[in-house]
């Protein structure tokens, strides 16, 4: 039983690190290696790829020198790794770490799978642990934070990973003459459930365990109204997502048709996902979360001791091979979800796929031995971490409630900016960056772009969340792409009557939209103000969207005063640019131009703009300097109209 705990201990640690790793490795492709948006996507999908296909060789080499010597020197590297990102500059530093510690974590997958045939307790503990710790952290990791307390819980944590590796004696693994006699012998099973290791990380990182994801199903669930707003306790469902994950995984599967509730449980959420509305969010979650479970747990078989030394190097083998086959599932599907958003074609099925996949190897298992008992008892465990899941409600700080404050303002200082999901330019997560440029401007209200509120691609954190949380503003965010994705309005005054209006795509890849909010400034006075994002087509400018939220726009404000700013991918004097002239709006940032906003490090591109109605007198138009995004906010002071 030591040995078992030991080993499933260790090999969630693993686990832990490896996704710590994914979470900066992922943002980095497209951050630091894409070179906002001017690399080919498929290079940068060709780069993501090639190192999964590469470690597909590892299997032989564990086979050639031995698991342990194999396992044991990646470990170090991974965990040498996940410290230095801490301290990484970024930049290609940061990206060359990122994807040394990513190489060494799935050789590390490997030589673990040769010399274990129970990875189930360890891949769950894993999973569930790193959500609840995310969750914890308000979805920040710790590799992101820097301060010591991040340095202290990093170190440990790879401290005792690596003291849990070099154990000597308690495994021997096949073809490995460094190791002594095994505690617990080898069997034949387990290759099931390693093949699904890399398609269970994807589904509990995009949908299943989270947290980013269950903040924004709840902010949608405030109206109702196809727009998300500043949830209360939005981390309240992650303990249960939490829960029922680990009980469904730790628990023995029940026998004959009842083995079919956790495929259809995380088919059904796989669907509810794929059909991107943000009212269907938690039930998606809840539903993967004990579906996934439940189909690991079907997987967990440890059957016979092999028989003898060619039949263990054969198991082995397998498993090796299983678990990097599972990984390279797991980077198609990332890469093929993600994608899309580049290259323009349906991606709803990618995660239906994966959970069909999941379900299929999970519901066609069948046990080769006798089942042992497990290292961890399944209602002790899950209490465990779901306790700690629970810290996270406790701890989040929430975004006050906008109040009118005394009487209406004779002006608004008005701040939009494209936060490029919140990376900077060196592809570091900079939320201090992004809130002290903002901050700097002292904002009445903030229109932002590319918003990301939960993707895996970019590490899966709630970026407007944690944003309005840093500016004290609660926030309204308008769906672009998906239900995580697109554009928000933060205020210091109360807003109602939100209103989006879905963009014609017009042979653009990404989606868009219009979010337009009216600000109750008191006393009955009142200001519509839309953010958007145009997407224009290739080779072309968003004449087509630039039209249509002109119209949305001055038909919302109704004769009403009315702010219209965003990145808009136009400069003065383009046809697109043209459009919101002929529809009465002024030029905001005019007595400034030029006012080059993009690239941030050497701005040569006009296209962030604020536009207002002619009641409203711009003043004080400027673009501070900062390389908290690839963009430059742009920020203006106007004067309301006499009463």
């Amino acid at each position: 039983m030591r040995y078992r705990q030991l080993t499933t201990g260790t090999l969630a640690l693993g686990v832990l690190l490896l996704i710590d790793v994914l979470r900066v490795w992922l943002p980095g492709i497209i951050t630091i290696f894409g070179q906002a948006a001017s690399t080919p996507a498929e290079l940068m999908g060709a780069f993501a790829l090639g190192w999964f296909v590469l470690a597909m060789g590892a299997p032989a080499v564990v086979r050639r020198v031995g698991a342990r010597p194999v396992t044991v020197v990646a470990a170090v590297a991974l965990a040498v790794a996940r410290l230095a990102l801490t301290a990484a500059p970024g930049g290609r530093t940061q990206l060359w770490l990122a994807t040394a510690g990513l190489l060494a974590g799935l050789v590390w997958l490997v030589g673990v799978a040769a010399d274990t045939d129970r990875p189930v307790p360890g891949l769950a503990l894993g999973f569930a642990v790193n959500a609840a710790l995310h969750a914890v952290l308000d979805t920040v990791d710790l590799v992101w934070r820097g301060d010591w307390v991040a340095w202290l819980l990093s170190a440990v944590a790879v401290a005792v990973f690596l003291v849990g590796t070099a154990q000597p004696g308690l495994r021997g693994g096949a073809g490995n003459a460094l190791a002594g006699p095994a505690e617990a012998p080898v069997g034949p099973g387990g290759g099931r459930a390693w093949l699904l290791a890399g398609p269970a990380l994807l589904l509990a990182g995009m949908v299943a365990l989270s947290p980013a994801l269950a903040r924004t199903g709840m902010s949608y669930l405030v109206a109702g109204d196809g727009v998300a707003r500043s949830p209360l306790f939005g981390l309240a469902p992650v303990p249960v997502a939490v829960a029922g994950f680990l009980c469904a995984a730790l628990t023995g599967p029940p026998r004959g048709w009842g083995r079919a509730y956790g495929p259809v449980a995380l088919l059904g959420g796989a669907v509810l996902f794929a059909l991107d509305r943000g009212d269907l969010l938690l039930p998606a979650i809840l539903l993967a979360a004990v579906g996934l479970g439940a189909c690991l747990a079907l997987t967990d078989d440890t059957g016979q001791p092999a028989a003898d030394t060619a039949s263990a190097g054969t198991s082995a083998a397998r498993r090796g091979y299983a678990v990097a086959a599972g990984m390279l599932v797991f980077a198609l599907g990332a890469v093929g979800y993600y994608s899309a958003y580049d290259l323009g074609y349906p991606n709803a099925a990618v995660p239906v796929v994966v959970a069909v996949l999941i379900a299929a190897v999970a519901f066609t298992a069948r046990p080769v031995g006798d089942r042992l008992p497990g290292p961890f008892p399944p209602l002790r465990a899950a209490a465990a971490v779901t306790v700690l899941a629970l810290l996270a409600p406790v701890l989040a700080d929430e975004v006050p409630v906008a109040s009118n404050r005394d009487g209406p303002p004779e002006r608004l200082t008005v701040v939009a900016y494209n936060i490029r999901m919140g990376f900077g330019l060196d592809g570091r997560f900079d939320l201090a960056g992004l809130a002290e440029v903002v901050e700097r401007q002292r904002p009445d209200v903030v229109l932002l772009s590319e918003v990301d509120r939960a993707w895996l691609l970019n590490g899966g954190h709630d970026t407007l969340d944690l944003l309005a949380d840093r500016l004290g503003m609660p926030y309204v965010f308008g769906p672009a792409a998906d239900p995580v994705w697109g554009d928000a309005v933060l205020s210091r005054w109360p807003v109602d009557d939100p209103r989006t209006l879905p963009l014609a795509a017009v042979g653009a890849p990404t989606g868009a939209q219009a979010l337009a909010v009216t600000l109750d400034l008191g006393d009955g006075v009142r200001t519509a103000v839309v953010s958007t994002h145009l997407q224009p087509p290739p080779g072309k400018g968003p004449v087509v969207q630039a039209r249509a939220v002109a119209d949305f726009a001055t038909r919302y404000a109704a004769g009403r005063p009315l702010v219209v700013a965003g990145d808009l991918n136009t400069e003065p004097g383009d046809e697109a640019f043209v459009e919101f002239t002929k529809a009465g709006l002024v030029d905001a940032l005019a007595a400034a131009r030029p006012l080059a906003t993009s690239p941030a490090d050497d701005p040569r591109q006009q296209i962030d703009h604020i536009f207002v109605s002619p009641g409203l007198t711009p003043g004080d138009p400027v673009a501070p300097r900062s390389t908290a995004s690839d963009h430059l906010p742009v920020a203006v002071t106007v004067t309301l109209p006499p009463r």
